[in-house]
């Protein structure tokens, strides 16, 4: 209840309708059909606008969980599940980085090893380095790279000023920078499972191999993908 006469009205439209008695502001809402609400309360005389209270408080809700859905969260993109994964998905993946850090979002970047490719992790350490150079234009290194387990990781925070200048030239070009992080993160949750399934896959192959030796049989011409053959002349074949 407004208890304060006399009030600055803001009418339903946004006009500035004036200092008014109370009441005869209540009058205009009720025929409008809609409410007067006190918006600034500590103002001298108090603003008041006539809306529809019901819209105004369900518009309110919705911005407080935007807000609330909107704060930083650490996102987790996995470079495959060894460092054979084709140069074509290291780029698909830096680029799904890209845009979770130009929502203001950290990302943890993992490179895992399969077998003896443990004993070559230098070559995921130069990866992970080249990945930070390629989100030097957003992001900044937050943690360097560091071994965990069979993997590798770091995680890059977004670089707040190299982002918003982005963000302003993009808007000056009429370009939209918002991005749809419900598919974004859907995208990458199917990825990452993917590759929890691949690597479930080889720890049963693995434990298959205990029991019974594969023979190999002679080798074929079929064409191979190179950054497998490239590895494999580091590794020896596995």
């Amino acid at each position: 209840m407004i208890r304060l006469s006399p009030v600055r009205l803001i009418g339903a439209d946004g006009e500035q309708v004036g200092v008014i008695d109370t009441q005869e502001a209540l009058r205009m809402a009720q025929e409008a059909g809609l409410d007067l609400v006190e918006i600034s309360p500590d103002a001298r005389p108090p603003v008041c606008k006539i809306m529809d209270y019901g819209k105004y408080k369900y518009e309110l809700s919705k911005r407080d969980q935007k807000g609330k859905s909107s704060g930083q969260e650490l996102k987790e993109i996995r470079l495959g599940r060894s460092i054979k994964i084709d140069p074509h998905d290291v780029s698909i993946r830096v680029n799904q980085a890209r845009r979770f850090l130009m929502a203001g979002h950290k990302v943890q970047i993992t490179q895992r090893f399969r077998g003896r490719e443990m004993a070559h992790k230098q070559l995921g350490e130069e990866r992970l380095i080249q990945v930070c150079q390629d989100l030097s234009d957003v992001a900044k290194i937050e943690m360097a790279p560091r071994g965990v387990g069979r993997s590798i990781t770091l995680v890059l925070a977004p670089d707040k000023a190299k982002i918003d200048a982005i963000k302003a030239q993009l808007a000056k070009e009429g370009k939209d920078a918002d991005e749809d992080l419900e598919k974004l993160e859907a995208e990458v949750a199917a990825q990452n499972a993917a590759d929890d399934e691949v690597h479930d896959d080889d720890h049963d192959d693995q434990d298959a191999g205990k029991k019974k030796t594969k023979h190999r049989g002679p080798k074929d011409d079929r064409a191979g993908n190179p950054v497998d053959d490239e590895v494999a002349d580091l590794l020896g074949e596995l």
